[in-house]
């Protein structure tokens, strides 16, 4: 039976918060193993700094208009995701999620990770499906291989934007850029307030 553990990390972060924590900066640490049986939802403000280090596979990453930081397991391979392991660290306006562990073969588990829509974004990740909507903050993220996609909203939001793939197709279809091949990329600078760097070593990146 799937767990919220809300209460639960209400009750560590409290206590995380007392032993961990300087006298001037509250730090909240948190590990959860199973992420089949026990999904991860925790009180989380906007404008914060999130870096994201991820596992091999397929997520999504998706902006929401809540104050809430959740990370849930789907799709037919749910049942993987029993072999997962998530480790949260909140300190200033800062935040650390990484979700580790687990093995790709026979078909993979599907994450979602949902975060408040003003956050500004860090994401690493090696292989495998990735997708980032609904954020409007600065996007800094990374696919060694696979497929990326970022839904960046209005171009004008941004004041600089990089994107680059080693070996695919490039399509930012906001940017007016379209490119396929070997070592493809653009840069551009704007007026905005956001900053966005996109690169896939090898697969295909969608700017939308």
């Amino acid at each position: 039976m799937r767990i919220a553990i809300g209460l639960l990390a209400s009750l560590t972060v409290a206590a995380s918060a007392t032993l961990l924590a300087p006298s001037s900066v509250p730090q909240t640490k948190l590990s959860v193993t199973d992420l089949y049986a026990h999904s991860f939802e925790i009180d989380f403000p906007y404008d914060q700094k999130i870096r994201l280090d991820l596992r091999s596979g397929a997520f999504r990453i998706v902006g929401t208009g809540s104050h809430k930081l959740s990370v849930r397991a789907g799709g037919k391979n749910a049942d993987k995701a029993k072999d997962l392991t998530l480790n949260f660290k909140h300190f200033g306006n800062h935040a650390d999620l990484s979700v580790l562990g687990g093995s790709t073969r026979g078909g993979d588990v599907e994450i979602t990770i949902e975060v408040p829509k003003a956050s500004d974004l860090y994401v690493r990740m090696p292989f495998g499906d990735l997708t980032v909507e609904g954020v409007s903050g600065d996007k800094d993220v990374e696919l060694h291989a696979g497929d990326l996609i970022i839904s960046v909203g209005e171009a004008a939001d941004y004041g600089h934007v990089d994107a680059s793939v080693g070996a695919g197709d490039l399509s930012a279809g906001p940017f007016g850029e379209s490119k396929d091949g070997l070592f493809r990329s653009f840069e551009k600078t704007g007026t905005g307030r956001y900053k966005l760097h996109a690169h896939v070593g090898a697969g295909d990146l969608t700017l939308r």
